[in-house]
This record gives C-alpha cells, structure tokens and sequence, in this order.
C-alpha cells in the first residue's frame, strides 16, 4: 500500500467517525425536542447505545491503525461536550 492510500484510508476513517458521532447529535437533539426528557430511560438507553457503539468503531479503527488513540478520544471528548451542552440548553428551556 503506498503512503498516499494509507492517508486517504487514515482520513476516510477519521471523516466517517466524525460523522457517525455527529449523526448521534442530531439523533438525541430530536429526541430531546420532541421525545423524551433527558431523565427519561429511553433516552438514557439510546445515549448509551450510541455511545457505545462509536466507542467500539473508534477502537476498531485504532487497531487497525487508521486513527490515533488521541484523536479517537478527542472525537468522544467532543461528543460528549456537544451532548452536555443539548442537554443544558434542554434543560433550561422547559424549565421557562
């Protein structure tokens, strides 16, 4: 494999796990507008599916070596900062 198809797998793998933990945003953001409270179980159990599920992807593709472990954790960091923030923001407004 030369090195210009090693960084392109390497930056396909980052895209695609960026993009799965976004699609867990806007996954848990409508259910937050329109579903559940965040106290509710199911979204409780959505959350920690979700969660879980990109925790493995992310392992998964750093070991086969296409993301480093910082990055991967980087990309859960944020994940999680985003989804404190939805719930925050969720909280407060049906407290108004």
């Amino acid at each position: 494999m030369t090195p210009e198809v090693a960084i392109n797998f390497r930056e396909r793998a980052y895209s695609l796990l960026q993009a799965d933990a976004e699609k867990i945003v806007k996954l848990i953001q409508v259910q937050m507008d329109h579903l559940t409270m965040p106290q509710c179980p199911l979204y409780e159990e959505v959350l920690d599916t979700q969660m879980f599920g990109l925790s493995r992807e992310i392992d998964f593709a750093v070991r086969l070596g296409l993301v480093d472990e910082k990055d991967g954790k980087a990309i859960l960091d944020r994940l999680e900062r985003e989804l404190s923030a939805l719930h925050e923001a969720s909280t407060k407004k049906k407290k108004k």
